[in-house]
């Protein structure tokens, strides 16, 4: 299928937007946790708990998603559900007590649940399979920016106006990217017989029964969700606590772990579309940047903190491997369960992110007694240790499963 420049960039580029977007509100905590922290007066574990909540609420919609994005097609699901998002932020932006930041955060993260799964059925719907992992790469890369545009332009907006102020603009944005979706995508034709919703549930049902998927997911799910709950909130506090660096110097340092998030999401998916010509499969790639991003791990464990932007580099670059899998398993399936598919892997990594980030908190905060300014750098090591255990347990578990198959 030959598609011209035009209907190329109306496909994409909103739901680039979307996502860019959906990962702007996924990381911009780490930068404002300390403010947050001092204005609403919250702990480590609290602090855990209400970016978390994003996450929790992101997971919940991505079984019926898969549902709606099948029967009903991209465009209209993400259109509306950003809606939400742009009121969340607004709830978030007005809040005075953590009950509603955490109301807020839920809505926003249930707003921006369909930014990826949408467009990764749009794309199963309009791009031949071999460029998948390709174009799922470029997708991943615009999420890169949106952490990019989480560190040093947030903090140059914290020069002027507080971090309510910058809630305030991401709803405003959030809801033009809506209106944007909506009338500038193009519908792909969906098939006459959509099928009940008993068909749909028994979709979801042989996904999650597939031996296929069980052999693979659980390393993905590990390791993104490790990924995500450090990226998306704990590495400026570790920045800080046990790299010691003073507010001015976390930025940049961010900013050079959204430069490794694009570079892997980039390079990694032309990588694996290359090779993938020579017979290289796709997993290949993916078990080799995993196991570096485990080792990666090992250096933050171990406080090698005077090559501690090299390490959040790498960080960056080796975590975003193991997106890799939801190419893979979209091609191992029917093209019509492609949306199940992705978001039944997107419903365990946000679940256990959920489960990491929050936990993460919660050791911090043991190790440190409730103090809200400055954690013990004890508990990032042992907190970030078990995380590291979960890894290695379902590596060894993939790759018995691979010498089974």
């Amino acid at each position: 299928m030959n598609l011209s420049p035009s209907l190329l960039a109306r496909i994409f580029i909103p739901f680039a937007l979307g996502y860019f977007l959906s990962y702007l509100y996924r990381v911009v905590n780490t930068v404002i946790a300390g403010d947050l922290s001092k204005d609403v007066q919250i702990d480590a574990g609290q602090l855990g708990l209400l970016t978390s909540t994003y996450l929790i609420t992101f997971a919940a919609v991505q079984l019926p998603l898969g549902i709606l994005l099948d029967r009903y097609g991209p465009r209209k699901i993400e259109a509306v559900l950003l809606l939400f998002a742009a009121a969340g932020a607004m709830v978030f932006a007005l809040a005075q007590s953590l009950g509603w930041l955490m109301i807020g955060r839920a809505l926003i993260g249930f707003g921006v649940s369909a930014c990826l799964m949408a467009a990764f059925k749009a794309f199963v719907q309009w791009f031949p399979k071999e460029k998948l992992p390709l174009v799922n790469g470029l997708q991943f890369t615009a999420g890169g920016f949106g952490i990019l545009a989480a560190s040093i332009p947030v903090e140059y907006a914290l020069s002027f106006t507080d971090w309510r102020g910058v809630f305030m603009g991401l709803a405003v944005l959030t809801l033009m990217v809506s209106l944007l979706v909506f009338f500038v995508v193009p519908d792909k034709p969906m098939s006459a017989n959509q099928g009940s919703l008993k068909e749909h549930v028994g979709g979801i049902l042989h996904i999650f029964t597939s031996r296929q998927f069980w052999g693979i997911s659980p390393w993905a799910v590990s390791t993104q969700a490790s990924f995500l709950s450090i990226m998306s909130l704990w590495a400026g506090p570790w920045l800080r606590d046990v790299a010691g660096l003073e507010r001015a110097t976390i930025a940049p340092v961010l900013s050079w772990l959204a430069v490794g998030v694009i570079g892997g999401y980039f390079f990694l998916g032309v990588i694996a579309e290359r090779l993938g010509r020579y017979g290289f499969s796709t997993l290949h790639v993916a078990s080799i940047g995993l196991i570096l991003f485990i080792l990666v791990q090992v250096a933050l464990i171990f406080e090698w903190t005077r090559f501690a932007t090299l390490w959040w580099i790498l960080f960056g670059f080796f975590g975003t491997t193991g997106v890799l899998a939801y190419a893979y398993l979209s091609q191992q399936f029917a093209p019509e369960l492609a949306g199940r598919v992705n978001t039944a892997l997107n419903l365990l990594v946000f679940v256990f992110a959920f489960i990491a980030q929050w936990g993460i908190g919660v050791v911090i905060n043991w190790y440190s007694a409730g103090e809200t300014d400055h954690y013990n750098p004890l508990g990032y090591q042992i907190a970030f240790s078990i995380a590291l255990v979960v890894q290695v347990l379902t590596m060894l578990w993939y790759f018995w499963q691979a010498k089974k198959r």
